[in-house]
Protein backbone atom coordinates (compact mmCIF):
# COMPACT_ATOMS: atom_id res chain seq x y z
CA UNK A 1 0.00 0.00 0.00
CA UNK A 2 0.78 3.26 -0.96
CA UNK A 3 0.13 6.95 0.51
CA UNK A 4 -2.38 7.53 -2.62
CA UNK A 5 -4.18 3.81 -2.40
CA UNK A 6 -4.42 4.53 1.55
CA UNK A 7 -5.70 8.36 1.43
CA UNK A 8 -8.21 6.45 -1.46
CA UNK A 9 -9.21 4.23 0.94
CA UNK A 10 -9.93 6.69 3.20
CA UNK A 11 -12.01 8.63 1.02
CA UNK A 12 -14.21 5.48 -0.62
CA UNK A 13 -14.65 5.28 3.45
CA UNK A 14 -15.84 8.74 4.95
CA UNK A 15 -18.04 10.08 2.12
CA UNK A 16 -19.75 13.04 4.79
CA UNK A 17 -18.48 12.81 8.11
CA UNK A 18 -15.01 15.41 8.50
CA UNK A 19 -11.86 14.45 7.39
CA UNK A 20 -8.30 16.73 8.52
CA UNK A 21 -6.08 15.57 6.34
CA UNK A 22 -2.00 16.70 7.66
CA UNK A 23 0.41 19.29 5.64
CA UNK A 24 1.94 17.47 2.77
CA UNK A 25 1.49 14.85 0.53
CA UNK A 26 -1.72 13.68 2.25
CA UNK A 27 -3.79 16.85 2.21
CA UNK A 28 -2.69 17.05 -1.83
CA UNK A 29 -3.61 13.84 -2.24
CA UNK A 30 -6.99 13.78 -0.98
CA UNK A 31 -7.37 17.13 -2.90
CA UNK A 32 -6.59 15.61 -6.56
CA UNK A 33 -8.28 12.43 -6.02
CA UNK A 34 -11.44 13.96 -4.74
CA UNK A 35 -12.31 17.86 -3.50
CA UNK A 36 -15.25 17.79 -0.74
CA UNK A 37 -16.65 19.97 1.15
CA UNK A 38 -16.36 17.48 4.26
CA UNK A 39 -12.45 17.98 3.63
CA UNK A 40 -9.99 20.42 5.52
CA UNK A 41 -6.53 20.92 4.08
CA UNK A 42 -4.02 21.43 6.50
CA UNK A 43 -1.19 23.88 4.92
CA UNK A 44 1.98 24.91 6.81
CA UNK A 45 1.02 23.45 10.78
CA UNK A 46 2.85 20.37 10.86
CA UNK A 47 1.68 18.70 13.66
CA UNK A 48 -1.37 20.07 14.52
CA UNK A 49 -4.05 18.03 12.18
CA UNK A 50 -5.11 15.88 15.33
CA UNK A 51 -5.68 18.86 17.62
CA UNK A 52 -8.03 20.33 14.75
CA UNK A 53 -10.00 16.91 14.58
CA UNK A 54 -10.06 16.34 18.23
CA UNK A 55 -11.68 19.71 18.41
CA UNK A 56 -14.16 18.72 15.61
CA UNK A 57 -15.06 15.28 17.07
CA UNK A 58 -15.90 17.07 20.80
CA UNK A 59 -18.10 19.96 19.31
CA UNK A 60 -19.88 17.86 17.05
CA UNK A 61 -20.02 14.30 18.72
CA UNK A 62 -19.93 12.80 14.95
CA UNK A 63 -17.28 10.30 14.19
CA UNK A 64 -14.36 12.61 13.09
CA UNK A 65 -11.13 11.50 10.59
CA UNK A 66 -7.52 12.62 10.46
CA UNK A 67 -5.13 11.33 8.40
CA UNK A 68 -2.13 12.31 9.87
CA UNK A 69 1.53 11.71 8.89
CA UNK A 70 4.78 9.63 10.65
CA UNK A 71 6.28 12.71 11.10
CA UNK A 72 3.71 15.05 11.66
CA UNK A 73 2.92 12.72 14.72
CA UNK A 74 6.19 12.82 15.89
CA UNK A 75 6.50 16.68 15.33
CA UNK A 76 3.57 17.35 17.82
CA UNK A 77 2.19 13.72 19.93
CA UNK A 78 0.24 16.11 21.86
CA UNK A 79 -3.06 14.73 19.96
CA UNK A 80 -2.55 11.24 20.83
CA UNK A 81 -2.99 12.15 24.68
CA UNK A 82 -5.88 14.62 24.16
CA UNK A 83 -7.28 11.95 22.30
CA UNK A 84 -6.82 8.75 24.40
CA UNK A 85 -7.89 10.61 27.60
CA UNK A 86 -11.43 11.56 25.79
CA UNK A 87 -12.86 7.53 26.08
CA UNK A 88 -15.65 8.78 24.51
CA UNK A 89 -14.35 10.80 20.93
CA UNK A 90 -15.99 9.55 17.67
CA UNK A 91 -12.30 9.78 16.49
CA UNK A 92 -10.76 7.83 14.00
CA UNK A 93 -6.76 8.58 14.05
CA UNK A 94 -5.17 7.00 10.73
CA UNK A 95 -1.61 7.28 10.59
CA UNK A 96 0.10 7.54 6.95
CA UNK A 97 3.74 5.90 7.63
CA UNK A 98 6.22 5.98 5.19
CA UNK A 99 9.52 6.52 7.35
CA UNK A 100 10.04 10.22 5.76
CA UNK A 101 9.27 13.20 5.46
CA UNK A 102 7.63 12.65 1.46
CA UNK A 103 6.53 16.32 0.47
CA UNK A 104 10.13 17.97 2.28
CA UNK A 105 12.79 15.71 -0.07
CA UNK A 106 12.60 12.39 1.40
CA UNK A 107 14.30 13.03 4.64
CA UNK A 108 14.30 9.82 7.12
CA UNK A 109 11.91 10.54 9.73
CA UNK A 110 13.72 9.80 13.41
CA UNK A 111 13.18 7.68 15.00
CA UNK A 112 13.05 5.53 12.46
CA UNK A 113 10.44 2.34 13.40
CA UNK A 114 8.87 4.36 16.07
CA UNK A 115 5.80 2.01 17.61
CA UNK A 116 3.31 4.17 17.03
CA UNK A 117 1.02 1.79 18.35
CA UNK A 118 2.30 1.59 21.29
CA UNK A 119 2.68 5.22 21.90
CA UNK A 120 -1.27 5.58 21.35
CA UNK A 121 -1.58 2.64 23.73
CA UNK A 122 0.14 4.44 26.26
CA UNK A 123 -1.97 7.31 25.76
CA UNK A 124 -4.92 5.65 27.13
CA UNK A 125 -6.46 4.73 23.42
CA UNK A 126 -8.33 1.34 24.11
CA UNK A 127 -9.07 0.47 19.82
CA UNK A 128 -5.07 0.47 18.22
CA UNK A 129 -4.74 -1.26 14.74
CA UNK A 130 -1.71 -1.33 12.13
CA UNK A 131 -2.18 -2.22 9.00
CA UNK A 132 -0.32 -2.53 5.94
CA UNK A 133 -2.98 -3.33 3.03
CA UNK A 134 -6.29 -1.33 1.54
CA UNK A 135 -8.63 -4.15 1.91
CA UNK A 136 -7.94 -3.74 6.08
CA UNK A 137 -8.13 -0.17 5.94
CA UNK A 138 -10.91 0.13 4.41
CA UNK A 139 -12.99 -2.54 6.20
CA UNK A 140 -11.70 -0.88 9.68
CA UNK A 141 -13.02 2.54 8.24
CA UNK A 142 -16.37 1.44 7.09
CA UNK A 143 -16.77 -0.05 10.69
CA UNK A 144 -15.84 2.76 12.16
CA UNK A 145 -18.03 4.97 10.46
CA UNK A 146 -21.26 3.37 11.80
CA UNK A 147 -20.28 3.25 15.17
CA UNK A 148 -17.66 5.58 15.76
CA UNK A 149 -17.67 6.28 19.69
CA UNK A 150 -15.03 6.45 21.24
CA UNK A 151 -10.80 7.01 19.71
CA UNK A 152 -9.69 4.87 17.08
CA UNK A 153 -6.15 4.56 16.27
CA UNK A 154 -4.87 3.20 12.65
CA UNK A 155 -1.38 3.05 11.84
CA UNK A 156 -0.81 2.53 8.42
CA UNK A 157 2.70 0.94 7.18
CA UNK A 158 3.23 2.16 3.54
CA UNK A 159 6.04 0.59 1.82
CA UNK A 160 4.62 1.16 -1.97
CA UNK A 161 6.51 3.45 -4.04
CA UNK A 162 3.89 6.92 -4.03
CA UNK A 163 2.53 7.70 -7.12
CA UNK A 164 3.24 11.40 -8.59
CA UNK A 165 1.19 14.51 -6.45
CA UNK A 166 -0.55 16.73 -7.57
CA UNK A 167 0.10 20.08 -6.86
CA UNK A 168 0.03 22.30 -3.83
CA UNK A 169 -3.64 23.10 -2.62
CA UNK A 170 -4.67 26.87 -4.25
CA UNK A 171 -7.86 27.78 -2.69
CA UNK A 172 -7.12 30.37 0.12
CA UNK A 173 -7.03 28.79 3.69
CA UNK A 174 -10.18 30.88 4.96
CA UNK A 175 -12.65 29.22 2.31
CA UNK A 176 -11.94 25.86 3.62
CA UNK A 177 -12.54 26.70 6.74
CA UNK A 178 -15.57 28.22 5.81
CA UNK A 179 -17.22 25.33 3.06
CA UNK A 180 -16.11 22.70 6.22
CA UNK A 181 -17.68 25.13 8.91
CA UNK A 182 -21.03 24.81 6.48
CA UNK A 183 -20.77 21.37 5.83
CA UNK A 184 -20.91 20.24 9.55
CA UNK A 185 -23.79 22.59 10.29
CA UNK A 186 -25.63 20.59 7.52
CA UNK A 187 -24.72 17.44 9.38
CA UNK A 188 -26.15 19.02 12.52
CA UNK A 189 -28.71 20.29 10.75
CA UNK A 190 -30.10 17.09 9.43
Amino acid sequence: MNKTAAVGAVLDAVKTEPIVFTTGYACRIAKGIADRPNHFYMTGSMGLASSIAIGIGRQTKRPTVVVDGDGSLLMNPVGLFTAGSMGDLPLVHVVLDDGRYASTGGQAVAPAGADFGAMAVACGYRDVRRVTDVATLGAILGAAMRACVSPIFVHCLLSDVDDPVSGRVDLDLHEYTERLRGHIRGLLAA
